[in-house]
């Protein structure tokens, strides 16, 4: 008998131990964020989950209109990061995010590149419009925030229309990215963080950016009913979030 309740004690023990060890609110955190953010977000997941055990970040990375798309059809999500305010915005309409978690937590802008081995001699974006330049390279404006920004840009100067028929649009940005860095295109729009990401192999013409400022906001899916949504999305407001988001381009807002 006193062997049998030295087992058991045991056993409780253990059990004790156990509960212990697994945090009472383990959860996974389903955030869909913009392409640009992939790397970025990637760094700060690890971080936050270094500081918050039991919450695990699973992220889904596209264009920020194709998250909206799949957000509508009901896909599974608890944060939405957008490249973009118009893209948010339409979430907002359609009762997407939970009303007052709405935030601007980093800035980017748009950049014209050429590959790096480019032979031919392009300066800026007026010399697209040149013969020897057959292919450009942007995000599709209908879905992808770079894109539109692009084309605010091209618009602003008078050369959106006399593009048209070079353009090779891109799901996402970092297709538009992958692209230029493989040659196959003579020029493109990018964020100024996938050109760094890009590093020698492409090289960067000039700033693009248009009238509207690259703000990316974040918020919490108003179906979403999990602590750790409010808790990862005031770490990227944090000092440490915002260090490691610097370290990829991004600026504060």
């Amino acid at each position: 008998m006193r062997k049998l309740k030295l087992v058991l004690g045991a056993l409780a023990l253990t059990l004790l131990l156990s509960a212990q060890a697994v945090p009472a609110q383990a959860e996974d955190v389903l955030v869909s964020a913009a392409a640009s953010l992939t790397n970025a977000l990637t760094a700060v997941k690890v971080s936050f989950e270094a500081t918050h055990p039991g919450v695990t970040i699973v992220t889904n990375y596209a264009a920020s209109g194709a998250l909206l798309k799949q957000m509508e059809s009901g896909a599974p999500v608890d944060v939405f990061a957008s490249a973009d305010q118009k893209t948010m915005d339409q979430a907002a309409a359609k009762g997407l995010i939970a009303p007052g978690t709405r935030r601007d937590f980093v800035r980017n802008s748009v950049v014209l590149v050429v590959p790096a081995d480019s032979k031919l001699n392009l300066n800026s974006a007026k010399d697209l419009a040149l013969p020897s330049v057959a292919r450009i390279s942007l995000g599709n404006p209908d879905i992808v925030p770079a894109g539109r920004y692009t084309k605010e840009f091209l618009e602003a100067n008078g050369l959106w229309s006399e593009l048209t028929k070079k353009y090779i649009l891109g799901n996402n940005v970092r297709q538009v990215l992958d692209y230029v860095t493989r040659g196959e295109v003579d020029a493109a729009f990018v964020f100024a963080t996938d050109a760094i990401k890009a590093g020698n192999k492409v090289r960067v013409l000039q700033a693009a950016d248009g009238k509207t400022p690259a703000l990316y906001p974040v918020a919490i899916i108003a179906s979403s009913k999990k602590p750790g949504a409010k808790a990862f999305v005031d770490y990227l407001q944090s000092d440490e979030a915002q260090r490691i988001l610097s370290t990829f381009g991004f600026k504060k807002p």
